[in-house]
Formats: C-alpha cells, structure tokens, sequence
C-alpha cells in the first residue's frame, strides 16, 4: 500500500492512518510533499511504517524513478490529506511533484481523503475537479463538517483515520 502525505494541517491525521494501517497488517510505504514536511517529519512515518519516506522525486535510491519502484506491488494508494493542489493535479493528468506522478504511475484503486478551508472546498474549480476525478474512477472519502485550521467551523476536514482506514478496507476487499 502506498500512503501519500499532502501538504496541510490535516497531515497529522495521517500519522494515525499510518499506525492503524500497519497494525491491520499493510506493508505501508509512504512518501511525502516537501509542504507535508512543513507539519509533519519524515521519521514520524519512517518509525510507524518501519520503512524510509520518499520526499524527492529523484531519490537516488530509487534508480528508474521512485514513481516507477514505489507504485510495484500496491494493491491501493491513498492520497491524505488530498489538498486542493493535489485533487486539481489529480483531475487534470498534471506530474509537477511526486505524488501527482505516483498517481499518474499507479495501478492500483486511488483512494483520497479531501482536506481544505470551507471556502475552498466550496469553489467551483474544486467541485468540478471532483465531479471530474470521481468520473474517472478515484474513491473519496469525506471531507466531514466540523472544526477546521482556520479557526471556524464548515466542510473541509479530514475524514478520520479510522474512517479512512474503513474504507481502504472497503475497496481492498471487493479486489
């Protein structure tokens, strides 16, 4: 399984993800944004996984390109938090950074857990980017009402780990 860490608050929920994921018996890899890195460190998911993070899309220990050894053998791939960068990416075939390129390599069902203010969540170039990912296939889980980082209350929050976790399930089984 492959866990991709986006760039925003959310992605402390993610370390979670990561631990209920491994404790449910997944080989987790995870790679990371460099804007991810910004609220969460790599040996916060490098210990949970047990595994090293991949950060650079040129990462040296990955000879053909981690986006190639990476997507081998998954049997899911979840992107989350998904940020609004990351969905837009996602909906127009876009490989600016290395998970818009995972997900271009990847196999496997894509499931994203969609992360965001309100007000973006509300915008049209965001609804559409989902009308257009869901049509293309990818599973989405959440965003939930609730308490967000910007200090109100709307749509835009992280799904729960163990929502996400659910899910994952979800689809891994129906393979």
């Amino acid at each position: 399984m492959l866990l991709a860490v986006a760039g925003g608050i959310a992605a402390y929920k993610s370390a979670t993800l990561c631990s209920r994921l491994v404790q449910s018996g997944h080989d987790v890899r995870v790679v990371m944004s460099s804007s991810a890195t910004c609220f969460i460190g790599p040996p916060t998911f490098a210990a949970l996984s047990g595994q090293p993070v991949v950060i650079d899309p040129f990462d040296p220990g990955h000879p053909a390109g981690p986006h190639i050894s990476l997507c081998e053998g998954i049997d899911l791939m979840i992107v989350a938090p998904a940020t609004a960068n990351s969905i837009a990416n996602i909906a127009m075939g876009a490989a600016p950074d290395l998970i818009s390129t995972l997900v271009l390599q990847n196999e496997s069902p894509l499931l994203i857990a969609p992360a965001m203010s309100a007000p973006m969540w509300d915008k049209p170039s965001v609804v559409r980017n989902i009308d257009q990912i869901r049509h293309d296939g990818v599973h989405i889980v959440g965003p939930d009402a609730g308490w967000l980082a910007c200090r109100k209350r709307g749509k835009g929050r992280m799904s729960e780990p163990e929502a996400i976790l659910a899910e994952a399930e979800r689809l891994l089984s129906e393979r």
